[in-house]
């Protein structure tokens, strides 16, 4: 029986990990990296898959990295790409999942941080996309601006985020709206440019063209 994306999810060992690290990051100052933001990139990563017409196995693929992508924070920050794709292994090869799917996952999983990421595969491909786009204000633990460092800024002004596929002219566009009064647009540059960087990678490695759009100005 091949491990699907629900018994994943329904799996009290990875709820833990994620719960734990979500409260190691808040303890470091890092914005939510709990089932809101895992959750996201598990859909929003098999979501791209879809329209793009790859297997129902690929976007079930990059379903669980997109849950599991962030466990190895629970070990420690540093390097966390890396241990999480170690714990995935053991994980899904405990529960039974095909050495096919255990690669694809961890391939993913060892290749979605900022320094090392890579689209080395459709489904690293897609995580990518899903995981650096993912800028909203929820995302913020503290509600205080006073509080606020230049990530929690950037998160907060962010009004609306919407990630849209263009199949016809494959194309792929971030459009974001900033409240200018919590942060320049210069800002959001200043954190994520790497990142946005990257999501081009990782669209030219899907055969599409990364464009960013904010408040209504394609900047990328």
């Amino acid at each position: 029986m091949e491990i699907t994306y629900d018994m994943v999810r329904r799996s009290e060992e990875i709820r833990t990990y994620i719960i734990q690290a979500d409260q190691s990051l808040s303890a470091l100052g890092f914005t939510e990296h709990s089932f809101a933001h895992v959750t996201r990139c598990a859909q929003l990563a098999a979501h791209i898959l879809e329209q793009l017409g790859y297997s129902r196995d690929e976007q079930e693929l990059a379903r669980i990295a997109g849950y599991m992508h962030d466990i190895g924070n629970v070990v420690n920050r540093h390097d966390h790409a890396q241990t999480g794709a170690v714990m995935a292994f053991r994980i899904l090869d405990k529960m039974g999942m095909s050495p096919s799917g255990v690669a694809a996952v961890i391939t993913a999983i060892g290749h979605h941080d900022d320094s090392t990421a890579f689209p080395v595969n459709p489904v690293a491909a897609a995580l990518i996309l899903a995981d650096k786009t993912d800028v909203r204000r929820s995302r913020v633990r503290s509600k205080d601006p006073r509080d606020f460092d230049i990530h929690d800024r950037v998160n907060y002004a962010a009004e609306r985020s919407q990630l849209t596929l263009d199949g016809g002219i494959h194309t792929l566009t971030l459009s974001l709206s900033i409240n200018t009064e919590f942060c320049a647009v210069m800002d959001y540059f200043e954190i994520f440019l790497e990142r946005m960087l990257l999501c081009r990678r990782a669209a030219e490695y899907l055969k599409l063209t990364f464009k960013l759009e904010i408040n209504g100005l394609t900047l990328l």
